[in-house]
């Protein structure tokens, strides 16, 4: 996959982040019922208990806000900063996904689809942004290399020239 591809699906994954976690949020602040496939009322169960709110704020404005920086860090032009600070949202929102999951099952005994599919969503964009971070280092050094070997014309057509 090219680093042009990659950085697509990964602007499209966070865009669907954005999009559940706006849902989830305006349900919040509307205070309506949630959508829940299950019909057992677990997604309002797990949306309105304790561990629905860190310091006040909801965990869906939360991740809302979380998936917006990785949407930024996705948009700017692609450097080695940019990559690594991608990484480490992606890496902060798994790990509070996993933490969220984890109360989910154990604690509150309920499963909500929505949360479910958010830590999916962010298990995903966290593997593509390791994946991301280390090959563009590996990209970087063959780029440099090439550069160093005064690569022709033909270097041009190069799957690692691509634009990101």
């Amino acid at each position: 996959m090219s680093a042009r591809t990659l950085r697509i699906v990964m602007i499209v994954l966070a865009l669907i982040g954005v999009g559940l976690t706006t849902y989830l949020t305006y349900v919040h602040y509307a205070g309506i019922k949630v959508a829940c496939v299950q019909g057992h009322d677990e997604c309002e169960a797990v949306q309105t208990s304790t561990y629905s709110k860190v310091a006040g704020l909801p965990v869906a404005l939360m991740g809302l806000i979380g998936y917006i920086a990785i949407l930024g860090t996705l948009l700017l032009r692609e450097t080695e900063t940019t990559r690594l600070a991608t990484l480490a949202l992606t890496f902060g929102g798994f790990a509070f996904s996993c933490y969220l999951t984890f109360r989910e099952v154990f604690t509150l005994e309920k499963i909500c689809e929505w949360c479910v599919s958010s830590a999916i969503l962010m298990t995903v964009l966290m593997c593509l942004s390791l994946w991301r971070f280390l090959r563009g280092e590996e990209e970087h050094r063959e780029l440099a290399a090439l550069a160093a070997g005064g690569g022709g014309a033909s270097d041009s057509a190069s799957p690692l020239s691509t634009a990101s």
